[in-house]
Formats: structure tokens, C-alpha cells, sequence
């Protein structure tokens, strides 16, 4: 927990408790469904929780806001997201039904208002949003494929509406299609610990 104070000094007593609840919540629910990795719960603020983070290094949601979270596994990256943004709406989705079961939960459990879940396909989601989130679910070429049609037309954002996606290592020609609309950012520019070395933020306009 306190590396995640270190990196965002700024937070209200609120969000501190939410953040503090998460390891146990999540310690917890992964005896009994494993939605993380065995070995990365140990290392859940650094691998899942600081890493989801690290989309508001290429983007701060103003309030108001609409974003989706595709293939949100246990909730990454849209419940940390939700905890550091308590005026934007997050829908999370995943074909997984005890996935959603857990993010609900834990949801539930630290009182976000602000997210909703959905057991579901993403091409079986019609609503609209300003950005799609997304943390290493399929290659970024398919996925803006699948979620171009969840793409609000109105903007209410610095950047333009679009997809932002957590990657790792070369990602070179996932964004080739893309050319001059994508932007790369290396996270090991932002945070010091070794496991962000290889960690990038790619942002799609769509």
C-alpha cells in the first residue's frame, strides 16, 4: 500500500481504505477463485494495482466521464482506476462469470458507486463510451476492431476518444496499423520498480 501513496501523495482518506481493503479482498476471494496468479498476490499493489494505474499516466478522466474495461479479469485495471477516479463511471466486462463474480464483490465490498459489471462477450456489449481500457486481453489491431462501435462521437477529453491498453514487450506491430493515431508510453519512466521495465500505456484514437 505504500507504494501506491509514494506515487499518489494526494489521495483522500476515502480512497486510501479502498486501496488498503484490496489485498485482503483479494487474498480471500483467491482461495476461492483464482483470479490472479499465485505467485503475484503477494505482489498485488505493485503487478496489478500500480500497473492498472498507470493509465492515468497518459490520460486524467475529467468527472463525468465513461469508460469500459474489457476483459477485466478480477478488475484490473478498472477497479483501481475506479478507486483513483470516484466521479467516472466504469463498466467492467468479462466473458468469465466467477471473474465478474469476484470483481463485483470486492466492488461491492470497498463501496464504489461509480462501477458496474457485466458477464459478457465485448461484441455482445452495445453501449457507448468515451474510452475503452484494457489490459493485455488480445492484440490491439483485433480489439479496436471489436470496440469501434463502443466508441461515443461526442469528446469531453484532453486526448480524443479511443482505446488505451496495458502492454508488455515489443508491441511494435500491434501499433503499425495504426501509425501517427497511437501513442506509446514506457511506464518505467513514470515508476521505478523493476517490473514496469518492459510495461507500456498504448493509446488508440478511434
Amino acid at each position: 500500500m505504500e507504494i501506491i501513496q509514494r506515487y499518489y501523495p494526494n489521495l483522500e482518506g476515502k480512497q486510501i481504505q479502498q486501496f488498503a481493503s484490496l489485498q485482503s479482498l483479494y487474498t480471500d476471494w483467491n482461495a476461492k477463485i483464482n483470479v490472479i496468479s499465485r505467485k503475484d498476490i503477494e505482489n498485488l499493489y505493485v503487478r496489478h494495482v500500480l500497473h492498472s494505474l498507470g493509465i492515468e499516466k497518459m490520460i486524467r478522466f475529467r468527472d463525468g466521464s465513461l469508460v469500459m474495461d474489457v476483459g477485466t479479469g478480477g478488475g484490473f485495471p478498472g477497479i483501481p482506476l475506479a478507486i483513483l477516479f470516484p466521479n467516472v463511471s466504469f463498466h467492467l466486462i468479462d466473458g468469465t462469470g466467477k471473474k465478474i463474480k469476484v470483481t463485483q464483490a470486492v466492488a461491492d465490498a470497498i463501496g464504489l458507486t461509480n462501477v458496474t459489471t457485466r458477464h459478457c462477450r465485448v461484441e455482445d456489449e452495445k453501449a457507448q463510451f468515451d474510452f475503452i481500457v484494457s489490459r493485455a486481453v488480445m492484440p490491439l489491431p483485433e480489439l479496436a476492431g471489436l470496440v469501434r462501435k463502443n466508441i461515443r462521437r461526442e469528446q469531453q477529453n484532453a486526448l480524443p476518444n479511443g482505446l488505451i491498453c496495458l502492454k508488455g514487450g515489443e508491441i511494435q506491430h500491434e501499433i503499425q496499423p495504426f501509425r501517427q493515431r497511437a501513442v506509446t508510453l514506457q511506464l518505467e519512466d513514470c515508476y521505478g520498480d523493476p517490473f514496469f521495465k518492459e510495461k507500456k500505456v498504448i493509446y488508440v484514437q478511434l
